[in-house]
């Protein structure tokens, strides 16, 4: 009767089936005799309140608001500016509520020019303010590079230090769904290579968070670039993680998955398709190292290599072109550093040196899917017929 009792204040408390399962415990509890059962059972339901509140889920764009939220909060020189950032809450939401706790001097909608705005943002950064600014998609960017490579990007260097440009380059990047060439090419390969700019490409909401947080805060042009279909998923996040001091250092990997036999690098989107791959490739008996890069520019080269040597083989994947792509810097990385613990060619993943086809099933034969992931680890592994003798 306890326990019905027990399980019936959980349930309406808001607990989900999964945590549920945690009521094992609490008949071992019960069972083990001594005292009230009601008093040893009340311990257990609060273990199970914390476990509850330990891990949450979040959607990354609810991250990325709430990233902006607590930056704009803590310091009253970041502002955001943008088309439709403010009335229209942004494309994609990211900024909303924001201009309603703000006002229009710190969330600043601005005219169709990403030329003017662009340049307005690294105008103030100069005068030490700290402009989020956002591109509808980073297609658009391109009416505004002069600005993010000779104004924002070569001053500090330029003006030997004396100019800082704490400026963030923010919004999505890369491929979506059925948005044509001129919607859906990634820029991560085009940024990192510029000194003087850092190039952040978040995957999950833990990344999200962190990754913008860090951005705002450092005094260098940061390009933050999202994916517009990673906006509305939902990834675990801990009480860490939604503190307001949380930040994830730049230039630091994480591993998402360990492994021994290869490795698999990618950033983005790209990483989930990359933890499938992985659980397929582990049912049939290779143990697949996942790396999301979380920075492009730097680069953690000293991550990469150090599982390299372990797994003895590589293989990179993006959605980017594969000619002077991320992947192939990674590769020229660890040839120059770790060639001898290689017992495999290094597999290259990329997008169809192709512009983006409109049609839906071209595009998908343009954009690396799970099966190529898990055939280029089975080449490097050896489990099947190289693609020179299948040709």
């Amino acid at each position: 009767m306890v326990l019905l009792l027990a399980v019936n204040m959980v349930t309406r408390a808001g607990f989900s089936l999964k945590q549920l399962k945690m009521w094992g415990i609490i008949r071992q509890k019960v069972a083990a005799g001594g005292g009230s059962p009601v008093a040893r059972i009340r311990p257990v339901v609060s273990n199970l309140r914390n476990y509850s509140s330990a891990v949450k889920q979040m959607m990354v764009r609810e991250a990325l608001n709430s990233a902006l939220d607590e930056e704009m909060s803590a310091d009253p020189k970041v502002f955001l500016m943008g088309e439709e950032v403010g009335e229209y809450q942004g494309a994609y939401k990211i900024s909303k509520g924001l201009l309603e706790k703000y006002g229009p001097e710190r969330v600043l909608d601005t005219p169709i020019t990403e030329a003017g705005f662009t340049g307005i943002g690294v105008g103030a950064a100069y005068y030490g303010l700290k402009p989020v600014v956002e591109f509808m998609t980073f297609n658009f960017s391109m009416q505004a590079i002069d600005h993010i490579i000779n104004s924002a990007a070569k001053s500090n260097y330029m003006s030997s230090g004396q100019i800082s440009v704490p400026i963030v380059f923010r919004g999505p990047n890369g491929a979506a769904a059925g948005v044509g060439a001129q919607h859906s090419h990634c820029y991560a390969a085009w940024y990192a290579s510029v000194p003087g700019l850092k190039v952040l490409s978040p995957y999950s909401s833990e990344d999200a968070r962190g990754l913008l947080k860090a951005a705002i805060r450092d005094p260098d042009p940061v390009v933050f670039l999202e994916n517009e279909l990673l906006y509305g998923e939902s990834f675990p996040v801990s009480a860490e993680v939604l503190d307001s001091s949380f930040c994830l250092p730049i230039g630091k990997a994480k591993i998402e998955r360990e492994g021994k036999d290869v490795t698999i690098t990618a950033f983005s989107k790209i990483v989930g398709l990359s933890l499938k791959a992985a659980e397929i490739l582990a049912k049939e008996g290779i143990s697949a190292e996942v790396i999301n890069l979380r920075s492009i520019r730097p680069l953690d080269r000293s991550t990469i290599n150090a599982s390299v040597r372990k797994t003895n083989r590589l293989v990179t994947v993006e959605e980017g072109f594969p000619q002077h792509g991320v992947g192939a810097e990674i590769c020229a990385s660890v040839i120059e550093e770790s060639f001898s613990y290689l017992d495999a060619p290094v597999e290259r993943i990329a997008g169809a040196d192709v512009p983006m086809p409109y049609a839906a099933n071209l595009e998908r034969m343009a954009v690396p899917q799970v099966e190529d992931i898990v055939r280029a680890a089975k080449r490097a592994c050896y489990r099947s017929v190289p693609m020179a003798a299948a040709a």
